[in-house]
């Protein structure tokens, strides 16, 4: 096949990159090449962010229902392009096609919410507060507002804050990541079809210099990131060093509490999905199990069974259920983990070394540890990654002490028959994201997502109605006539 280089979109075209410097894309399925994304340089980032910001100035005049005629048109396109850039994101990233296709369709979710901008963006008011005189809040838009996009779910996080962004009057600049950077050229040539003016949505493609430079950028008002903790801390602080607005969603070491009276067969079910979907490469993934009492023989049993039954291959085939991880370094990461794993004395009781797949990429099979402790780093750190830790508890309250424990904090969840246990978990879990009976607890688009201590690094959160508070600012206005 064909290496394309990929290119820039800035100012309504598409234009080459400077850059001679970049980024090979691989199947990670085959690993084989198939493009070259440029490293591109500061001096590009800031033509972008002067195209946008030239183009705020008239954009941000546009009437809100006037502005979501695009974000419509856009919906319809991308509706219609579904399973072509379904297909794309299996491509570059190795989901199997049906999680891919579920990722396009959770991004168009937040399409159709950022088009309820013109009630969303309502002010407040109240006539008298004293006498003849009145009160009303209105929002406004800041200008330009950038993301920095991870590898794991390439068509659908950026989706998670330029239709808010652009809805609420701003104008924005995407990078996403150069490792898989075609579904997110495929949307900017979704984008140019439907219409909207340039330089309201620019897309650059980089690596860290780009980044850096979105940071440091006096043109941009806000940041969103998404990618692992440590980077997210330096993103955080490294953007509101320039007064910028940050919303930095870091890494996840979540916990899954199976209590005895739990429906086992469904909980097999969903913690084997939660933890080996999209190969763990995910921040929602279920990581370490506390079976409390009786449960933990039970749930082991069913989650050997349920990865007995996963099929590992390419996710561009049917039947396949588990694609590969994103390239050799992740896989290799992984590796280290599991004999990590083995060497802190865990058990190890299915070990994904030994899966067998017949392509030249870059699989692992699912991994099972058991009587895991705390301490263990299997159990502790975050691996990105198929292998699940399995830990026996005595009792709900030494499950939760242990999550809190835990520095990150994305997304637990409990299963359980029990309303008394439920509400315990829900009233004193960390998380800001926690399911009952769910797997992934994954917020829809009309709800926020973000986790809580090391797991999110700012104040507003992704999607929902707090995208309308990042991506505008509130004007009090107090009038006697």
């Amino acid at each position: 096949m064909t290496v394309e280089r990929l290119k820039n979109y800035i100012g309504g075209k598409w234009v080459e990159s400077d850059s001679t410097t970049t980024y090979p894309v691989t199947n990670p399925a085959t690993g084989e090449v198939i493009g070259e994304c440029p490293l591109s340089t500061t001096s590009e980032l800031d033509a972008a962010v002067r195209s946008a910001g030239i183009a705020f100035q008239t954009w941000r005049r546009v009437p809100a229902q006037d502005r979501i005629q695009f974000l419509f048109r856009l919906k319809t396109l991308m509706d219609e392009h579904a399973e072509e850039l379904a297909a794309t994101v299996t491509r570059e990233n190795g989901k199997t096609l049906s999680e891919a296709l579920g990722s396009v369709q959770r991004g168009i979710q937040m399409i159709e919410v950022a088009t309820g901008a013109p009630t969303l963006l309502m002010g407040q008011s109240l006539e008298d507060i004293a006498q003849g005189i009145d009160c009303e809040t209105v929002r406004q838009p800041l200008g330009v507002f950038a993301c920095v996009a991870p590898f794991n779910f390439p068509a659908m996080v950026p989706l998670w804050f330029f239709p808010f962004a652009v809805a609420c009057g701003n104008t924005f600049v995407c990078k996403p990541s150069e490792q898989v950077p075609f579904s997110q050229k495929l949307i900017w040539e979704l984008i140019h079809e439907a219409g909207f003016p340039p330089g309201v949505l620019n897309l650059v493609n980089g690596g860290r210099e780009v980044v850096e430079g979105i940071c440091e950028h006096p043109g941009i008002a806000g940041v969103s990131f998404v990618g692992s903790s440590p980077v997210a801390e330096k993103v955080y602080a490294s953007a509101a060093a320039t007064r910028k607005r940050v919303q930095a969603l870091g890494g996840a070491k979540n916990f899954i509490i199976v209590m005895p009276d739990a429906d086992m067969v469904h909980t097999a079910s969903n913690v084997s999905e939660s933890a080996f979907g999209c190969a763990g490469e995910r921040c929602l993934a279920a990581s370490v199990i506390l079976a409390v009492g009786d449960a933990h023989d039970v749930v082991r049993e069913g989650l050997v069974k349920e990865m007995e039954a996963i099929v590992i291959g390419d996710g561009s085939q049917p039947g396949v259920t588990m694609g590969p991880l994103i390239n050799a370094a992740a896989k290799q990461r992984v590796v280290d983990f599991i004999e990590l794993g083995v060497s802190e004395g865990a058990e190890l009781v299915v070990d994904g070394r030994d899966a067998e797949v017949s392509e030249n990429g870059f699989f692992l099979g699912p991994t099972l540890f058991d009587n895991v402790s705390p301490e263990m780093k299997i159990a502790s750190q975050e691996i990105f990654g198929p292998v699940l830790c399995l830990q026996g508890v005595e009792s709900l309250d030494e499950a939760l002490a242990i999550t809190k424990a835990q520095p990150l904090a994305n997304a637990n969840s409990i299963f359980t028959a029990s309303g008394k246990a439920a509400r315990q978990f829900r009233y004193e879990v960390d998380a800001c994201m926690a399911g009952v009976n769910i797997g992934v607890a994954a917020p829809m688009a009309f709800f926020s997502f973000g986790g809580a201590k090391g797991s999110f690094f700012g104040d507003l959160k992704a999607h929902g109605r707090e995208a309308f508070d990042f991506f505008t600012d509130r004007k009090v206005f107090i009038s006697r006539w």
